[in-house]
């Protein structure tokens, strides 16, 4: 099993930037598929961005290409999502995600993972 947790999220200015980290634990954490998803207020939850158990390989919406990256340290048990441009319609609870067996085609697929952090807020103004 994983166990997640989320932090980094806070207030930020339209254009700032802000990092947030997903603390994982479980001994084979090398080997799960990590993604970030997001919820805003009255929508449903949306893919973000994922990242290959190496690292090698991410894929990310179309709505923060460019402007969100994904990475992780395996050996501290971390997962990473650095937005930067940011812009009031990313406002949303932010969750970290985690699971062993999705192939590629599926990674933007939420049902596809089993692992979920509480979430962290990120509140973009204006």
């Amino acid at each position: 099993q994983v166990q997640l947790v989320e932090s980094g999220g806070g207030l930020v200015q339209a254009g700032g930037s802000l990092r947030l980290s997903c603390a994982a634990s479980g001994r084979t954490f090398s080997s799960y598929i990590m993604a970030w998803f997001r919820q805003a207020p009255g929508k449903e939850r949306e893919f973000v961005a994922a990242i290959s158990w190496s690292g090698d390989s991410t894929y990310y919406a179309d709505s923060v290409k460019g402007r969100f990256t994904i990475s992780r340290d395996n050996a501290k048990y971390m997962v990473y999502l650095q937005m930067n441009s940011l812009k009031p319609e990313d406002t949303a609870v932010y969750y970290c995600a985690a699971d062993r067996y999705i192939v590629p085609r599926d990674w933007g697929r939420e049902e596809e993972y089993e692992y979920w952090g509480q979430g962290t807020q990120v509140t973009v103004s204006s």
